[in-house]
């Protein structure tokens, strides 16, 4: 659970940066360029991506 939570958060983040980038019109070549919606898109995800990579590093392995 962890490993795909880590995996998940990360996507996210990338994810969001590359929709930020075309957002802010740094990325080309997609109908999403210079599109301020993707950029505030992008942030959501990056955000729910740092919160999750936080969240999981964050958990405590129970003690026996």
């Amino acid at each position: 659970m962890k490993n795909s939570s880590l995996t998940f958060g990360v996507l996210l983040l990338l994810l969001g940066g590359v929709w930020m980038g075309q957002g802010l019109g740094y990325v080309k070549g997609s109908f999403m360029t210079g599109e301020r919606f993707w950029f505030w898109v992008g942030l959501g995800c990056a955000v729910v991506g740092v919160g999750l990579l936080v969240v999981t590093w964050g958990r405590r392995r129970p003690t026996n």
